[in-house]
């Protein structure tokens, strides 16, 4: 007799790729409070005991890096669990630095259009004032 996950999984598709996901609702018992602030959650096949403010947001992280680490597993083909969070890491830091950047240029952008707003209403109001 051979053996099977008692985990119902199901396929999804992630980053141009098909990984095994778990259900919505077996989501939602991994990522459970306990009351006492501690989340349980579990990331590549191994439970975690979080500590956090919000309980959802937690299993929404968790949720992330498990798939970052799936993904990474898949590509790189390998089953060491230490490279492929390390490479799941590197991706993620990758990913906030593209991030990070884009929103500190369009804050740049925004600033410097403000600055030239702000002038052109001071110059219309100090019109305005001589004017009337």
């Amino acid at each position: 007799m051979a053996l099977r996950e008692s985990r119902p999984w199901r396929c999804h598709r992630a980053e141009g790729r098909w990984i095994r996901r778990r259900s919505r609702e077996q989501e939602a018992s991994l990522a459970q409070s306990n009351g006492n602030g501690s989340v349980r959650v579990e990331i590549y096949d191994q439970t975690y005991q979080l500590r956090g403010s919000d309980p959802e947001y937690i299993g929404k992280l968790a949720d992330y890096v498990d798939t970052k680490m799936r993904v990474v597993a898949q590509q790189a083909s390998t089953v060491d669990s230490l490279r492929v969070a390390v490479l799941a890491a590197l991706n993620i830091a990758d990913e906030y630095l593209v991030l990070k950047s884009k929103f500190d240029t369009a804050l740049v952008d925004y600033t410097a259009r403000a600055g030239q707003l702000s002038e052109a209403l001071d110059e219309v109001l100090e019109e305005s004032r001589l004017a009337g």
